[in-house]
């Protein structure tokens, strides 16, 4: 009983020293690295780990290298340092792992963490790896929710949300908004563009726009490289934090991803994003967000945004041509020549373009109402 009392003096103690160290008073995260496989070497990953180290927690190295501040765990190569880092979460001997790749299940997708140019701020990416879905729309949708809860775990309590102006952004936005006027409060971002909206441009990239930038996984990764390695000619990623966490509904093993290519500075970031994700009880906030999500349609939402069986092609007659100079912007690309042939079953003469921000549907001045009302109806533009 009483060893049991000094023992916890002892480590009550310890903490506040490491607190007054550090910066950082309670529990220390345990976040393991596996070191091997980097292309810029095991001392790379070793000098990540004992950067990360000074900030308050607790490093777990795997691989071959040892050093004074990080607990090495000694292994011959990359998949027996693999096994290992699995075996360790399983356990509850770590409470995070970083690692060069990871087999997420489908449902699963990591939001990555950037420093963006033009003004040094930071942005999340929602998502960089793994497949939040294998429907581009479902997914772009579940990315958002993920993004939310990776920026409220670090502490970011009402971020703003923005969807990158790749395919399916549109049909995304408006999914996104059906969610947030069901109960799921979404603060959308506002481009930092003359025009506006919660579609984002490339500038926005830059300006980090949003808190979250909402895109496709592929689209997302490229994002991550691309600005952690543009000041060093693309083979070593300088800056940000990685590609981030797995995310997913019931998914609970914390595990960060970074590239072959991530440098010191961005590994030991990206150790720091694990540990901060610890200490703001990331799976209690991803608990509470699809709870409070589902509450407002998130499912039904989903499913309805999923592409639907391509029906045989409807025989349309063509209007008479006359001059086409108003726009209707927010149509899908891949919904262009559908959403014409809706107006021309009506009789009203449109043709499909690409305008300054996107795919739009040009029609007469006078039919530019009754144009838009369609179209609304059909479910082509929000």
């Amino acid at each position: 009983m009483a060893n049991g009392i000094e023992k916890i003096i002892a480590n009550t103690f310890m903490e506040m020293a490491q607190g007054l160290e550090t910066g950082s008073f309670g529990k220390r995260p345990k976040i393991a690295l596996t070191g091997m496989g980097s292309e810029h070497g095991e001392e790379n990953a070793m000098a990540a780990a004992l950067a990360a180290a000074k900030d308050g927690i607790d490093v777990y190295y795997i691989g071959s290298l040892e050093a004074e501040g990080v607990t090495t765990v000694k292994v011959a190569n990359d998949e027996e340092g693999h096994d290992k880092m699995e075996e360790m979460l399983a356990s509850g001997e770590i409470d995070g792992a970083v690692t060069m790749h990871f087999p997420f299940p489908i449902g699963v997708s990591t939001v990555g963490r950037v420093v963006t140019p033009a003004k040094g701020k930071e942005m999340f990416i929602a998502n960089t790896t793994g497949t939040s879905s294998t429907d581009r729309i479902e997914g772009m949708v579940k990315n958002a929710v993920y993004g939310v809860i990776a920026a409220k775990a670090c502490g970011n309590a009402n971020p703003t949300v923005g969807i990158l102006n790749v395919d399916g952004a549109r049909q995304t936005e408006k999914a996104l908004k059906q969610l947030s006027e069901n109960g799921y409060h979404i603060e959308f971002a506002e481009s930092g563009r003359a025009d506006g909206g919660c579609v984002m441009r490339g500038n926005d990239i830059l300006q980090a726009s949003p808190d979250i930038m909402v895109t496709d996984s592929l689209t997302g990764n490229i994002l991550v490289k691309m600005l952690s390695s543009a000041n060093t000619g693309g083979s070593f990623e300088a800056t940000g934090y990685g590609y981030g966490p797995g995310i997913g509904e019931g998914y609970t093993q914390l595990v960060m991803i970074v590239s072959r290519a991530s440098g010191a500075p961005v590994i030991a970031n990206a150790i720091r994003y694990a540990a901060q994700l610890v200490r703001g009880n990331v799976f209690e906030v991803a608990k509470e967000e699809f709870k409070a999500a589902k509450k407002a349609g998130f499912k039904e939402i989903c499913e309805s945004v999923k592409a639907k069986p391509v029906a045989a092609a409807e025989d349309v007659k063509e209007p008479p041509k006359e001059i086409v100079t108003s726009q209707i912007p927010g149509v899908e690309v891949m919904d262009l020549e559908d959403a014409v042939k809706a107006l021309w079953k009506i009789n009203i003469y449109a043709e499909s373009g690409m305008g300054c921000t996107g795919p739009i549907i040009r029609v007469s001045d006078a039919n530019l109402a009754k144009a838009e009302e369609e179209l609304k109806k059909c479910g082509y533009v929000g």
